[in-house]
């Protein structure tokens, strides 16, 4: 599993995809913290100065804190964020190298006054403390740039802290991204199932931004609505702000037509079925939503179009935005999605959900859907890292269903059932769950190799230091000798010489999940049989072919 890493609240997502890799969340949505004022002394009319202009004497002894920086909320992803690791493929599937990445935070309100110690001990169980020692005294984890050897160091306001990890990604199907229109104005893809849209979560890298950006070359896109992770069809990006505000304020207007087809258990009615019952989110770290008097009101319209003995194909039209929509209302009718890994899991009961029916609590549903994939070693499939299932677990045993405000770096959903998080680092917590926003890995992204060969992500790995103890032992001797290595950007590759990168798919002696082999997931494991048709508006339309799951003729290999 991901190494544990600091976390942060994260900024409230908006409609462009550059926002999601911006990176470290101030007080304010105007980007700015309290003490985030102008280095240059300012004066008002009493002439006093201004807090943060150097002002405040430093007491003999204490510590320097640096003020917070400004962050640009316009930062998008590039290609150095892009140049971080590569890919390779293997058995049908697109695998990520591993590679060392920093996770940054400022000090939270309830840390002051805590030692480093003490906010690893209560809030990131993920590792021992004997892990996170060595770590510190290796150079990767660090406070204000500088690197932390004592544990005991005690946190104060503004501190900024810097992890360093060494980052494995989960695989993806190996289909190729295709794009369907990009006239200047609108990207249109057809998103392969098992790729999320966005960095959340363990995905990075296997995402459609990523993808986009390192095979093709495109960046800067604005996105429109956005697919669950699982479901495959069609996904619109703005090119333009213009358009994105132009389409936006479609998707908000309810202009914007959606059809998605879906194959479903069971005979399902034939002729058109409407849906209208409310939709309560019960949690926002999986997106988990059910039938509820107290939800948002919802309406679904279903039609069958074929039935092949033992289940049917359901085109779906949804009316209403709200999250997993699509997929709760097939619950409640009785027909869930054939391989839905939530909304068809007996996790609900014996009735599985249908007309309402859990017989279970919010947090008793929760814990036991994650029992259940933790049995099954599918714990991925709630797109939750394994480590992540504790604040579910915490919630469970106090009583209490976690909520997240705007500011938690939740996704805005799509009828789909789309809700991805952003970025995020989860910690084993009982208390309030730790956000994490990502900062500029710049100084810390990974080189990667020019050899694709086909390895196994867990046990393949060659043993590599991280960059810090790369930086730290090299010499201007070993900076001339031999070839500089290569990146493979897609199917490109470049020379580079940079001193603070490091290989990918370099084996980490610090890493748990280096030591662990993961059987690859089944290329069943990682569709769900839900798939965007057609998106169209007032003048424009796109759509895809059926997927072959969709077809009549269409037999489960099982």
């Amino acid at each position: 599993m991901e190494q544990a890493t600091f976390s942060a609240e994260a900024l409230e997502v908006n409609t462009t995809a550059s926002v999601e890799g911006i990176w470290t969340q101030q007080a304010t949505e105007t980007g700015k913290r309290k003490s985030d004022e102008t280095d240059e002394p300012e004066t008002n009319g009493r002439g006093k100065r201004r807090r943060g202009a150097g002002g405040k004497k430093q007491r003999p002894g204490e510590r320097y804190i640096p003020p917070p920086q400004k962050r640009n909320p316009g930062v998008s992803f590039s290609q150095e964020h892009f140049n971080e690791t590569s890919y390779y493929f293997e058995g049908g599937l697109r695998k990520v190298n591993p590679y060392y990445f920093d996770f940054k935070t400022y000090c939270k309100g309830r840390w002051i006054g805590k030692s480093l110690l003490e906010v690893f001990e209560s809030e990131f169980r993920a590792e021992s403390i004997e892990f996170y020692q060595r770590a510190a005294k290796e150079g990767r984890i660090r406070l204000n740039e500088t690197p932390v050897e004592d544990l005991s160091v005690i946190l104060r306001n503004n501190d900024h802290m810097r992890n360093t990890v060494h980052r494995h990604e989960p695989p993806v199907i190996g289909k190729p991204l295709e794009v369907l229109v990009d006239d200047g104005e609108v990207l249109v893809v057809d998103k392969p199932a098992s790729i999320p849209v966005h960095p959340c979560g363990r995905f990075r890298h296997n995402t459609v931004i990523f993808i986009l950006g390192k095979e093709r070359g495109i960046s800067e896109l604005h996105t429109v609505h956005r697919l669950d992770r699982l479901t495959s069809g069609i996904l619109l990006f703005a090119r333009t702000l213009e358009t994105s505000k132009k389409l936006d304020q479609l998707v908000r207007g309810r202009q914007l037509e959606k059809e998605y087809v879906c194959r479903v258990e069971g005979e399902f009615p034939e002729g058109e079925l409407i849906c209208e019952e409310p939709i309560l989110v019960v949690s926002f770290k999986i997106g988990l939503s059910r039938v509820d008097p107290k939800g948002k009101e919802c309406r679904t319209v279903f039609q069958r179009l074929s039935f092949n003995g033992k289940t049917s194909v359901v085109r779906c039209l949804p009316l209403t935005g709200r999250t997993h929509q699509i997929r709760v209302h097939l619950q409640y009718l009785g027909f869930p999605i054939l391989n839905d890994p939530i909304y068809g899991s007996s996790a609900w009961g014996p009735h599985r959900g249908k007309g309402g029916q859990v017989g279970r609590s919010d947090e008793e549903l929760l814990q036991a859907l994650v029992e259940e994939h933790r049995s099954q070693e599918s714990l991925y499939l709630l797109d939750i890292p394994d480590y992540g299932t504790g604040i579910l677990e915490g919630n469970a045993k106090t009583g209490t269903t976690q909520k997240t405000n705007k500011l938690d770096g939740t996704s805005k959903p799509d009828e789909s059932g789309g809700s991805c998080q952003t970025e995020t680092g989860m910690c084993v917590s009982d208390k309030k769950p730790d956000t994490l926003v990502l900062e500029d890995c710049r100084s810390n992204s990974s080189s990667n190799t020019a050899n694709m060969q086909h390895r196994n992500q867990g046990s393949s790995c060659v043993e590599k230091p991280p960059p810090q103890e790369q930086n730290r032992d090299r010499t201007s001797s070993s900076k001339s000798e031999g070839s500089a290595p290569t990146k493979t950007n897609g199917n490109q590759s470049e020379a580079t010489d940079s001193p603070l990168q490091s290989p990918s798919g370099t084996r980490d002696h610090l890493c748990s999940e280096c030591k662990l082999v993961r059987p690859d997931p089944t290329e069943k494991e990682l569709i769900m049989y839900l798939h965007a048709l057609r998106y169209k508006g007032p003048d424009f339309e796109y759509s895809t072919q059926l997927p072959d799951w969709a077809k009549e003729d269409w037999v489960d290999a099982d």
